[in-house]
């Protein structure tokens, strides 16, 4: 074998990762640093894979060898023409199988220093549920919590660019946590492709420093957090942040402003909750989403849907919720967070 094998934990010891799967696989998740330089498209792969299976595996070999030569040389003709001879890179395909040997063997036979991941892909996505099970409990955390409206995102903004340690959850799951929670042009990525973003920030962040982190529900859309977190969260010191109705009902109508653009969008999200609340309420909702009386229709929401909602899921979930720190806004403007922060420990 003329190319050497690495281990996952050697991934930052390479110039350059290479993800030899099809475009779909790719898609679904890979090494955050990597890039994709199929040896087989996704409809070559389905090709190679119809003649496996109704013709004979050698016919599909020989079918499958001449596709992938063709498209190494395409990249050694474009992508890697410039490459010098130090040139460290490890290659990975599905299990480490034969479409990553293929361009190891033929990078190693030029005289670059290739290597192939073991495993592959697949040893890959085991470190990730592994270290997501682990790395949550080695860190501290600070929940921020408070009603829908109390604009958390906006302070978890505020805290990042005063140089405290943040995660934002919905803005790695594209979500933001309810029924009405789906944004507009931005599709939630796939559960393992936000699982390897979601290591990736948590392998930055200093342990001994806090980070601070929104209460979320287990779900966030289609999109499910780790048990370790979910767990480590609700075990961890709280901030309560208390901003006034009036100023929670002109934030949503400013951050959700999506909604009134699109009122018939607006009634369907609403129709999940016919499980939670009669039809009279639905259809008297509805009433005011068409008569344009969207501050009225938020102050309901928050009164008879979100509130009770999250006081019981805060209650429940949250043991240290008695002993929070509590943090009250009078606006949600961004000089009133920055006066804000000073007060934060």
């Amino acid at each position: 074998m003329l190319f050497k094998v690495a281990q996952v934990s050697q991934l930052d010891q390479f110039d350059e990762i290479i993800d030899v799967r099809s475009p779909a696989e790719f898609a679904e998740d890979h090494i955050p640093a990597a890039i994709n330089c199929p040896v087989l498209d996704d409809a070559e792969r389905v090709r190679v894979g119809t003649l496996y299976k109704q013709v004979s595996p050698f016919a599909a070999r020989k079918v499958g060898a001449a596709l992938v030569a063709k498209n190494i040389a395409y990249y050694l003709e474009t992508r890697f023409a410039q490459r010098p001879k130090s040139w460290k890179p490890l290659i990975y395909c599905w299990r480490g199988g034969q479409r990553s040997a293929a361009m190891a063997t033929i990078f190693a036979q030029i005289g670059w220093h290739s290597h192939q991941l073991a495993g592959g892909y697949k040893a890959y996505r085991r470190e990730v549920l592994q270290q997501l099970e682990q790395l949550p409990t080695q860190l501290q955390f600070k929940v921020v919590c408070g009603p829908t409206g109390s604009g958390k995102s906006r302070l978890l903004q505020a805290l990042q660019q005063a140089g405290q340690q943040v995660l934002d959850l919905e803005q790695l799951a594209s979500h933001r946590g309810s029924v009405l929670g789906r944004l507009p042009d931005a599709p939630q990525p796939p559960q393992k492709w936000f699982d390897s973003l979601l290591l990736q920030q948590l392998k930055q962040f200093d342990p001994a420093q806090p980070i601070f982190i929104e209460a979320e529900s287990k779900k966030l859309g289609f999109i499910s957090l780790p048990g370790a977190l979910f767990q480590q969260m609700h075990h961890s010191p709280c901030l309560i942040v208390e901003v006034p109705i009036a100023e929670r009902i002109h934030f949503l109508l400013e951050d959700y402003d999506f909604y009134l653009q699109d009122p018939q969008r607006l009634i369907q999200q609403l129709s999940f909750l016919k499980a939670l609340h009669s039809n009279d309420t639905l259809n008297r909702w509805n009433a005011m989403i068409h008569a344009g009386h969207f501050a009225e229709l938020v102050a309901e929401l928050l009164t008879q849907h979100y509130d009770p909602l999250y006081y019981r899921s805060m209650d429940k979930h949250y043991p240290l919720l008695s002993t929070a720190q509590r943090l009250s806004l009078p606006n949600l403007n961004q000089a009133t967070l920055a006066a804000a922060l000073s007060s934060l420990s």
